[in-house]
């Protein structure tokens, strides 16, 4: 048995919202084009938890959760030439791009806002929080997972 990570995923809620989720239950994480973020994808498992995060909104911050639920799916988002994460470079024989499946577990009544976060969290403790880090997937010590999960239930 593999032992659960914790990640945290961002997406501007105007792209793909926790709500969204909510409502389509499971959904492939796609388009993401950063090597390290994608990098991170291939290391999740199965049952990971993921802290669901709003970003480039007012307040930005962790809304849900979600769950992995499925594992190295070729994103076909690579492949779309309508798609803006069409991939010209990418070949069906030899895709540079997966993703994997996630479903929604629940969405925080309160948001933990990104300033807040900063509060809680040094730089070294939670990536999101230091300045200039754009990577859309960061992984989530077993530590910072905890006290963020008991923020989270405490606002449901």
């Amino acid at each position: 048995m593999t032992e659960e990570n914790f990640w945290l995923m961002k997406s501007e809620p105007d792209a793909y919202s926790i709500d969204s989720l909510k409502n389509d239950g499971v959904t492939l994480w796609d388009g993401i084009r950063n090597y390290q973020a994608r990098n991170f994808m291939r290391n999740m498992n199965k049952g990971d938890t993921v802290f669901f995060y709003h970003s480039n909104c007012k307040p930005p911050g962790i809304v849900g959760l979600m769950e992995v639920i499925d594992l190295n799916i070729v994103d076909p988002t690579q492949f779309d030439k309508d798609s803006k994460y069409y991939d010209p470079k990418s070949q069906p024989n030899n895709p540079r791009w997966d993703c994997v499946k996630v479903k929604y577990i629940s969405k925080a009544n309160k948001i933990v806002s990104l300033p807040e976060l900063k509060v809680l969290f040094s730089e070294d403790e939670l990536l999101v929080v230091k300045r200039g880090n754009r990577l859309s997937i960061l992984p989530v010590s077993n530590d910072v997972a905890k006290i963020l999960l008991d923020k989270i239930k405490r606002n449901y």
